[in-house]
């Protein structure tokens, strides 16, 4: 697995010497495209992360050809050649800060909003996701629900399945972290 886009920043969010950081033990990301003709969904369980509490920073990153579950191998085959291009963008990552305050010393749910690079096919938008983070005595566990516009990623649809792929996709991210 190549990651050095993320990589990079897991090894910035390490070197700190007296930091917090959490990493993902168990990470699924899902997505739903809810078209006129059409629902697909898929998703995958090899989500990749680190976050690191000291400096609010994070960094996500998932293979793009790890995701499984569509409702038929050519629809999988045309996710990974025509959409998502594969061979050229392998990763897809969100990376940047947390805007709000945790205390990690009390248990509970917080909602905070995520500031960064969302990074899918290539492109780079910034965005703010908000999430559900909850602290727990071992661990800490991040649940968010987020729309991508495939424009905005230069994802083109043609216009013969137009009515088969949503111009908005919804995306869920599970994931539990364990202290490093």
């Amino acid at each position: 697995m190549a990651y050095w886009k993320v990589g990079i920043l897991i090894i910035i969010l390490v070197s700190s010497h007296q930091s917090t950081r959490y990493i993902i033990s168990n990470g699924k990301i899902f997505f739903r495209s809810d078209a006129p003709l059409e629902i697909i969904e898929a998703q995958s369980e090899h989500l990749e992360g680190v976050l690191d509490i000291s400096t609010n920073s994070f960094a996500f990153s998932v293979r793009n050809s790890s995701f499984e579950g569509f409702n038929s191998p050519l629809q999988q085959e045309h996710f990974y050649e025509n959409y998502m291009e594969t061979d050229h963008y392998a990763t897809s990552t969100f990376s940047g800060k947390i805007l709000d305050p945790i205390d990690l010393n009390k248990e509970g749910e917080y909602i905070v909003r995520a500031k960064g690079i969302l990074q899918i096919h290539g492109v780079s938008q910034e965005r703010i996701i908000k999430s559900k983070l909850t602290v727990l005595t071992d661990r800490l566990t991040i649940s968010s629900q987020f729309t991508v516009p495939l424009q905005d990623h230069k994802i083109t649809i043609p216009r013969i399945v137009y009515q088969k792929i949503a111009e908005e996709i919804q995306v869920t991210v599970e994931a539990e972290f364990k202290v490093q």
